[in-house]
């Protein structure tokens, strides 16, 4: 009988195209994948992958073999998902995964409010540039900046980022021809902000990149140059200004995201509606006015 940890270990070797990113993805050493699908190939009396210097390449009986193996693991996860949601416990830990700026700023001071009305609830809040895998069971709930294209996820909109260009008192007496600029390093130009940024250098340099909000934050908070910034990160540094640009800076969409079969649990429900909360507080669907245009 073809043992189910010996498909699953062969699936998501299919998928990350290598032994040591399925090893990394699965948490064990590249040795076990490779034992996981000897074993498989044994049982199945077929041969799977061809073993190359760097990677691994399916054979055509391998590569169908994948398609239902993938099949099969979306099946399991659906089944899990649906026990979760069956599941009323009074205790249980729900897993959060959120932009970095929004876990830290927006989420995590409010976890105690939450902790207080719900005891019983542990949350586990994961604050990632990169987007989890909800059908991997990374996380009960993600809030992206990106709306998710999966059909089957229950995808609601709680927010909208808004952006605004900050700098130090002192940087902002400068006459704006002066100004310098902190930006994104170049594995994200294509963000919208960052885009906006671009468009205001007119010539003007950008002096530092760093790939995360906050290491920008601290540059310009040391007098290095302007920074974007979402409105409720920049808003609240005391040591930062917001400079006056012309036209309207841009906003992001934050969208809340979940299973259907997870949100039947009342667990699951709190935290939904914990988030929903806070986010939509401190990133409103609608613009305030002290939001729109110039300071």
């Amino acid at each position: 009988m073809v043992d189910w940890q010996d498909l699953h270990h062969f699936a998501v070797l299919a998928q990350a195209g290598s032994l040591s990113a399925a090893a990394r993805a699965l948490g064990v050493d590249h040795a076990t994948i490779g034992r996981r699908v000897a074993s498989l190939e044994d049982a199945l009396a077929l041969r799977l992958i061809e073993r190359l210097p760097r990677r691994v390449a399916l054979t055509p009986e391998g590569i169908a073999i994948a398609a239902l193996a993938s099949e099969i693991a979306g099946t399991v996860q659906a089944i899990e998902r649906r026990a979760r949601g069956y599941a009323e416990a009074p205790v249980a830990t729900v897993r959060i995964s959120a932009p970095p700026a929004v876990a830290a700023r927006l989420i995590a001071p409010q976890v105690a409010g939450f902790h207080r009305a719900h005891p019983g609830i542990t949350l586990v809040l994961s604050g990632a540039a990169r987007i989890a895998a909800l059908d991997r069971g990374e996380a009960e709930i993600a809030v992206r900046l990106t709306r998710p294209e999966d059909p089957d996820l229950l995808i609601r909109r709680i927010g909208a980022m808004r952006f605004g260009l900050y700098a130090t008192p002192g940087e902002a007496t400068k006459p704006p021809a002066d100004w310098t600029f902190i930006g994104y390093d170049s594995a994200l130009e294509h963000v919208p902000q960052q885009a906006w940024l671009r468009s205001l250098l007119a010539g003007r340099p950008i002096v530092f990149q760093a790939s995360d909000l906050f290491g920008q934050q601290e540059a310009a908070r040391a007098g290095l140059g302007a920074v974007v910034l979402p409105r409720f990160l920049g808003d609240g540094d005391s040591a930062l200004v917001r400079l006056p640009v012309a036209g309207m800076p841009p906003s992001r969409d934050i969208w809340l995201v979940t299973y259907p079969d997870l949100k039947r649990s009342p667990v699951i429900r709190a935290a939904l509606a914990f988030l929903a909360r806070v986010i939509g507080q401190g990133c409103p669907v609608t613009a305030r006015a002290d939001e729109i245009g110039a300071p």
